[in-house]
């Protein structure tokens, strides 16, 4: 999920999906009331413990952070270089990662009306705008880490939806990744406590919104990353002949590579 979540357009929702712990991430979250603050506040420690261990599920949550944490370092410094040295080529094969997971959206929908088509059309228009209005991507300040994280932690729950591809919407995708290769504390604290704010407040939400507007959730979500792919073309644009055949094939290749991963996979969302 690590590694998945570091790259543009492969969900770490899907990679729990196959790997057959989706149910269990949902159920650890929901499962997560902090009761254990009463307690702690009351000076009662057994009962705090008693009641932590109730709601947080350690025995899960701990490898599997463990697991992101060090996947997302090694691959930081990769996807570091690449940016640097080879950033056409990257952000191809970013763009093939976005379109396929824009398929397996697509996929996800029980019917594609006109109301559909229609959100999915303004929401692409307006992340297209947004992304083209720069003073969001030349902002790197903790309050934006601090909302970033809390966007980007969000795709985690919906499979299909990359939290990286949501960072690159926001501009924030590289800064990020050099602030985690850098070990920037700072910056790293912010957005990991704008992470958990997301993870923890809005997974009632998404369920909410799949649950009783899935059409229009999805359709929505469609657009947002039709919209994103503004950011990979403008890397590719002007590349001469050569690099911009390395550029398609990388792009087919990411796509393929998405789709055989979600192959393995017959999970629906909500």
């Amino acid at each position: 999920m690590g590694t998945s979540d570091i790259m543009p357009g492969i969900s770490g929702g899907t990679i729990a999906l196959i790997t057959g712990i989706y149910d269990r991430l949902i159920g650890a979250i929901s499962n997560i009331k902090f009761r254990f603050i009463k307690p702690l506040l009351k000076g009662d420690i057994g009962g705090f413990k008693t009641k932590l261990l109730e709601d947080i599920d350690f025995e899960f949550f701990i490898p599997l952070g463990l697991g992101i944490a060090i996947a997302m370092l090694l691959m930081s410094g990769v996807i570091t270089f690449l940016l640097n040295d080879y950033a056409a080529f990257t952000y191809s094969f970013f763009a093939g990662l976005i379109l396929a997971s824009i398929f397996i959206l697509y996929n996800q929908l029980d019917a594609f009306n006109i109301k559909a088509i229609a959100i999915t059309v303004i929401f692409t228009i307006l992340s297209y705008i947004f992304i083209g209005l720069n003073p969001v991507q030349a902002s790197h300040t903790l309050p934006v880490l601090f909302i970033s994280g809390f966007i980007g932690i969000c795709a985690m729950l919906l499979p299909g939806v990359s939290g990286s591809s949501l960072l690159l919407i926001l501009g924030q995708y590289e800064y990020v990744i050099n602030a985690v290769h850098n070990l920037s504390i700072v910056e790293i604290g912010v957005f990991g406590v704008g992470a958990l704010g997301g993870f923890m407040g809005m997974s009632r939400v998404i369920k909410y919104l799949l649950t009783n507007h899935k059409v229009a959730t999805v359709a929505a979500l469609i657009g947002i990353m039709l919209g994103s792919m503004r950011i990979p073309f403008s890397k590719i644009v002007g590349v001469s002949l050569i690099p911009l055949l390395i550029c398609i094939a990388l792009l087919i290749v990411a796509m393929i590579i998405v789709l055989a991963i979600e192959s393995k996979s017959n999970n629906k969302l909500i």
